[in-house]
């Protein structure tokens, strides 16, 4: 069986965010269970870097506003996966973001950019290898779809992957022709989404098979409000059972506290107590107060209120009340980047904030801390809740999406029965975040609960051999008995 995957961004060449681990882990785990996965990727500066032994096999010319654009195969230097590489430095060679410019703008350009990499990809083959199934990754490679179903029978199947409904790609109805499809296109019953193109939209009306990445992630999109729009699209195709939640998973390589080479001790869920080194280091590491027993919380992500930052902020002078610590790491709304920087300057000792994304640094706040904290508001799936299972960072979560999927609330039942690997809110309020937090405070004082609860975190199963078989077991019922086998 032979896949190709399209997407903008691949762990660790270029990423802003989990679709970068995903693609940089599904890949290699599907390799491994024997299927013949592929990528097809931009030419940004981050992957033309990570590319060995790259060498031109298609010359595509003047498309989309590129002057020149081609096709480079070539193997990301870290996996070994085969990727094919669409070189087209006028759209794609450019420093930073994939996506915004210096001033955190949209580029102006960005529809064609990733209509290009839809139309390219969508008709690619090479020699004697064509995919069976091409599947596509989020709103950027949203167009492959629409190509696959304009190009007729024979062709392969598509599966369109929703990594965040949030991000739609929409382009205003006057550059809608730049995007290449035929104008019947631009339709309701298309890519028209309220009197403007939608990349996302196109992924959703024509792959033959939808998937999102958890279970509670896919059902909550079927209606408002995270279905923002599209809810009634999204409810017919899951209707007609053409829309899947398939969990996220873990690299197990990259995230293991028994190998992780950012620690500076190393440790299992056989072997705890290393641990603690990697917490006083950090806390020397960051300013904090060398304090052993001062129950420390991480936050490692996008600094937004969906995240739910605003009600970690409200949060913070209750948690410094009860002897706890907090590090965090990350970048968004400035407003938040300054509520959360004042109380960094209030609580020198107690609070360390970092504005910015460090993958080593995020490595050593997940390794060291007791807790991590991801109280988001909506989250389709939630990778750093499952980074914190695996070291034993036990996660303070809400219940919604892969969040609600993936941790098991801490209560008196759970814990005695050895299930519990977490503590989940109870509502999306800063009333709940504090007894939360208050109740995560408490399973850290008692040492035995806690150890309990670490422990099952750690033995937690979220490996991605577990969701490649998913996939694969949803390839094949797309194709012929013939083009099954691996």
């Amino acid at each position: 069986m032979r896949v190709l995957h399209v997407a903008t961004e691949v762990y660790p060449w270029v990423k802003t965010g989990g679709l970068a681990d995903v693609v940089g882990a599904l890949p290699p785990a599907l390799i491994r269970a024997g299927v013949d996965a592929r990528l097809f990727l931009p030419g940004l500066p981050g992957i033309l870097d990570g590319l060995t032994d790259a060498e031109p096999i298609l010359d595509l010319g003047d498309a989309f506003g590129a002057t020149e654009a081609r096709v480079l195969a070539g193997r990301l230097a870290d996996s070994g996966v085969p990727a094919y590489v669409l070189d087209a430095p006028g759209l794609f060679d450019r420093p930073g973001n994939p996506y915004l410019d210096e001033n955190q703008q949209d580029y102006s350009d960005n529809h064609r950019r990733f209509a290009l990499l839809g139309w390219a990809a969508a008709r690619f083959q090479h020699d004697d290898w064509q995919p069976d199934v091409v599947h596509a990754h989020d709103w950027h490679a949203g167009l492959v779809p629409a190509w696959q179903a304009l190009a007729g029978a024979p062709r392969a199947a598509s599966v369109f992957t929703v990594h965040n409904l949030a991000f739609q790609g929409l382009v205003p109805a006057e550059q809608a022709p730049e995007l290449g499809l035929p104008s019947r296109c631009f339709n309701v019953d298309g890519i028209e989404f309220h009197g403007q193109a939608s990349f996302m939209k196109a992924g959703l009306y024509y792959a033959d098979r939808l998937t999102t990445v958890s279970p509670t992630y896919a059902t909550e999109i079927q209606s408002a409000p995270a279905g923002v729009g599209l809810e009634g699209l999204l409810a017919g195709r899951g209707e007609a059972g053409e829309l899947v939640g398939i969990l996220n998973g873990v690299d197990v390589d990259v995230w293991n506290p028994a190998t992780d080479t950012e620690l500076a001790a190393h440790y299992d869920v056989d072997h705890p107590r290393p641990k603690a080194r990697n917490k006083a280091a950090l806390q020397r590491a960051l300013g904090l107060a060398d304090e052993p027993d001062a129950p420390l919380f991480c936050l490692v992500s996008r600094l937004t209120e969906q995240k739910g930052i605003d009600l970690v902020v409200a949060g913070l002078d209750a948690l410094i009340a009860a002897g706890g610590q907090l590090a965090l790491l990350g970048s968004g709304e400035p407003t938040i980047e300054a509520a959360l920087e004042d109380a960094a300057a209030r609580y020198p000792q107690r609070v360390s904030v970092t504005i910015g994304y460090d993958e080593a640094l995020s490595h050593r706040l997940i390794g060291s801390a007791d807790f991590i904290l991801v109280p988001s508001r909506y989250e389709p799936c939630g990778l750093t809740q499952l980074y914190g299972l695996r070291y034993g960072t036990l996660p303070v979560v809400t219940q919604v999406g892969g969040l609600a999927d993936t941790v098991i609330d801490a209560t008196e039942q759970s814990v005695a029965d050895g299930r519990a690997t977490g503590i989940v809110l109870a509502d999306v309020t800063p009333e709940a975040m504090d007894e939360a937090l208050r109740r995560a405070i408490a399973l850290y004082r008692c040492e035995k609960d806690r150890q309990t609860v670490s422990e099952s975190a750690m033995r937690a199963d979220f490996s991605w051999q577990r969701s490649a078989a998913r996939y694969i077991e949803l390839y094949r019922s797309l194709l012929p008995a013939e083009q099954t086998a691996l």
